[in-house]
């Protein structure tokens, strides 16, 4: 499949670990492998025609812009019909066609442990408030997120020396 991209006006990289396809800074299309299939991933697919009804929105609710085409059998695999669909998002890019993800305007609610946690320990607390928004979020939706308490008292272990140390939640999966 990384074959189809040679003679395409495309940049190859990695992000999360996987090769994706850049055209002037905007990401395009990656390639994903799965146990039972391999796919792409068009990062602005919403806008593609999709002549073939091949794209569909894996993540239903989470993704709005991104469509992936899966592919089962090798010899299924239409070089021509890939090439017309990246140079398709590539046109879509040039003409500026890009869905923002929506920002998450809901209010910060802090777990109960977590904030006896944050009154007891005024470092612990100026430290998360250091944090962005987003990563505060990380924090408390993984400790809401657990079902039993014993697994919600856990993971306060977890993450309050995390937060001491001005590491985010999720920080160890960046850079891979």
């Amino acid at each position: 499949m990384r074959s189809v991209y040679i003679d395409l006006p495309i940049e190859e990289t990695i992000k999360w670990g996987a090769p994706v396809y850049v055209y002037k800074g905007k990401n395009i299309v990656g390639l994903s492998a799965f146990k039972n299939h391999c796919g792409l991933w068009f990062f602005q697919g919403s806008f593609l025609v999709d002549k073939e009804k091949v794209l569909i929105n894996a993540q239903e609710g989470k993704t709005q812009a991104m469509r992936q085409w899966r592919f089962n059998l090798l010899g299924k695999i239409d070089t021509e019909l890939i090439k017309e669909y990246v140079l398709e998002a590539i046109k879509n890019s040039e003409e500026g066609r890009e869905l923002k993800p929506k920002k998450n305007t809901k209010s910060l609610i802090i777990p109960k442990n977590l904030q006896l946690e944050l009154d007891k320990n005024d470092r612990l607390n100026e430290t998360f408030n250091e944090f962005s928004l987003s990563k505060q979020r990380e924090f408390t939706n993984y400790i809401s997120e657990a079902k039993r308490v014993t697994t919600k008292e856990k993971r306060l272990k977890k993450i309050i020396p995390m937060i001491l140390n001005g590491m985010g939640l999720y920080d160890k999966y960046k850079n891979c």
